[in-house]
């Protein structure tokens, strides 16, 4: 694959948006190391982390970002929010809204039940904010995310059928909240707008599934594995995704929790640097 369509996003040195997930580089480290592995697009990460004069100063092209938004409640507004970051980003240059319909807690290890009115409220809004960023030149993508209010397969497959919205197609998150991406990707490739690669142990997978451990506690332990090491076939996705015509950007994406600052060239950089070599080689 070109590199032109591989990105990286911060979360892969652990930067994150979660309240106390760990210790967060700073947005120097983080874009030096990017830069070294001769990645030349990454998201924003987190509260726009990396914003886009910093990365316009290292000629690294803003591809757009994470926003975590809830959706499902109707005495809550999130528009103005949304439309706050859209300005963002097309200031930037950046043309993809990767959002997530948050539950309203810190984190992803607790996830309330939604009501039908919630639910009903939650898809007029997918293509409220769909025709937003569209007026500004973005598309938007919808997240299936662990801990979020669209995680499973009935979930998604809701979001399909009732909404107009691009699909954010993550391996991990989907895998993780029981829907095979291999599969979604062959059934539902013409909604897909984004991609996050990941690659991951498929025991630790079952684990949160089945509520034996959580979504941070995985990671921590190492829940996602470099690509082309973990159980997933992202040969096989990215070959159904490529002959439906997917024009999108590949982000590298393992989420990684950091419990101190790593030494230089160690921490997450080895597993990011064999990431990028084999989906080169794809």
């Amino acid at each position: 694959m070109k590199r032109e369509r591989i990105a990286g996003a911060p979360i892969s040195w652990g930067v994150c948006e979660v309240p106390g997930w760990g210790h967060q580089l700073t947005p120097e480290r983080v874009l030096a190391e990017m830069t070294e592995l001769g990645i030349t697009a990454s998201e924003f990460g987190p509260d726009g982390f990396l914003p886009g004069p910093l990365l316009a100063a290292r000629g690294v092209t803003a591809v757009g970002g994470f926003v975590p938004a809830v959706l499902h409640d109707p005495g809550h507004d999130p528009l103005p929010d949304i439309r706050a970051d859209l300005d963002r980003f097309t200031a930037a240059g950046a043309r993809t809204l990767v959002l997530a319909a948050a539950t309203g807690l810190d984190g992803y290890d607790e996830r309330p039940a939604v009501s039908a009115d919630g639910w009903r409220t939650l898809l007029d809004r997918l293509d409220a904010v769909t025709d937003l960023a569209a007026s500004l030149g973005v598309t938007a993508a919808l997240h299936p995310h662990v801990g979020t209010v669209v995680e499973g397969p009935a979930e998604v497959d809701r979001v399909l059928d009732g909404s107009r919205i691009g699909l954010c197609l993550d391996t991990g998150h989907l895998l993780i909240g029981g829907t095979d991406p291999v599969a979604l990707a062959r059934r539902a490739a013409s909604r897909v707008t984004h991609v996050h690669l990941k690659d991951v142990d498929p025991a630790a997978a079952d684990a949160v599934r089945d509520g034996r451990t959580t979504y941070t506690s995985a990671v921590q332990r190492g829940l996602y594995r470099p690509l082309g090491q973990g159980g997933l076939d992202l040969s096989a996705l990215i070959t159904h995704l490529e002959s439906a015509g997917y024009p999108g950007w590949y982000v590298m994406e393992q989420d990684t929790v950091l419990t101190a600052p790593p030494p230089p060239g160690q921490g997450p950089l080895p597993a990011i640097r064999a990431s990028l070599h084999w989906l080169t080689h794809q």
